[in-house]
């Protein structure tokens, strides 16, 4: 399948475990060597589309790759610089709105992005309804957007999603010609399962199954590591 493919690969839950907070995150020496390698056989069709910033896919050791960060509001080429809106100054207010939540809910967190913030509940679900309660408070606050995610709550700018990401990505080079693979494992994922298949390509659901259009599924991040080098050898 990876042969002649464009490769879309989101970040947490799919090239690593979730972890229990979002600086929490480990990533193995093997890992981006892999990726160079795949990439190498792809003829440089291999972009990572995250919900992460450009930023801190920088610093977690992916400066080398085409990066869509922000659940595709930032792009930034290998070396280059990021292209991004400006972080909007409603966003501050919602920072201090979740830090406000946050301050006397142990396990509740907030995540500052470049220009988005979250609020990650995985450390106390109890709160969710509440969480969801606020983050809804605040959606089309001066064209802020919703985005949900695994025990998360994130406001953005609006007009953009991992769909879209693939859509720019795929009409220039590298990507351009390539057949689209988006493998994902979160909600945040089906914008780019379906654009890939818009496409003419396809999505790969990581984890359980479940409602998606993604017309292809592996069980865990193992299971994508596993079908990675798998691509690698056959593309030798």
């Amino acid at each position: 399948m990876l042969t002649g493919a464009a490769l879309f690969l989101d970040f947490d839950g799919t090239l690593t475990p979730i972890s229990a907070t979002p600086d929490g995150v480990i990533v193995d020496d093997g890992l981006v060597p892999l990726l160079l390698t795949l990439r190498e056989r792809l003829d440089g069709r291999l972009a990572i589309v995250s919900g992460r910033s450009v930023e801190t896919l920088r610093a977690l050791g992916f400066g080398d790759f085409l990066l869509a960060g922000t659940h595709g509001l930032e792009f930034a080429r290998p070396g280059g610089a990021v292209e991004a809106p400006p972080r909007p100054a409603a966003i501050d207010d919602v920072e201090a709105a979740f830090h406000a939540f946050a301050a006397d809910k142990p396990g509740v967190l907030v995540e500052r992005k470049s220009i988005s913030v979250g609020l990650h509940y995985r450390g106390a679900p109890v709160w969710q309804d509440a969480a969801h309660a606020l983050a809804r408070q605040w959606a089309n606050h001066d064209g802020l957007a919703l985005q949900q995610g695994k025990m998360l709550y994130e406001l953005r700018p609006d007009g953009a999603d991992k769909g879209s990401a693939v859509h720019a990505l795929m009409a220039q080079g590298p990507m351009a010609g390539g057949v689209p693979v988006f493998i994902g494992d979160d909600v945040t994922d089906e914008e780019g399962f379906a654009a890939a298949a818009d496409l003419g390509g396809a999505g790969i659901l990581v984890g359980p199954k479940r409602a998606t259009y993604a017309a292809y599924s592996l069980e865990q991040v193992a299971a994508v590591r596993h079908y990675l080098a798998e691509g690698v050898s056959r593309l030798g």
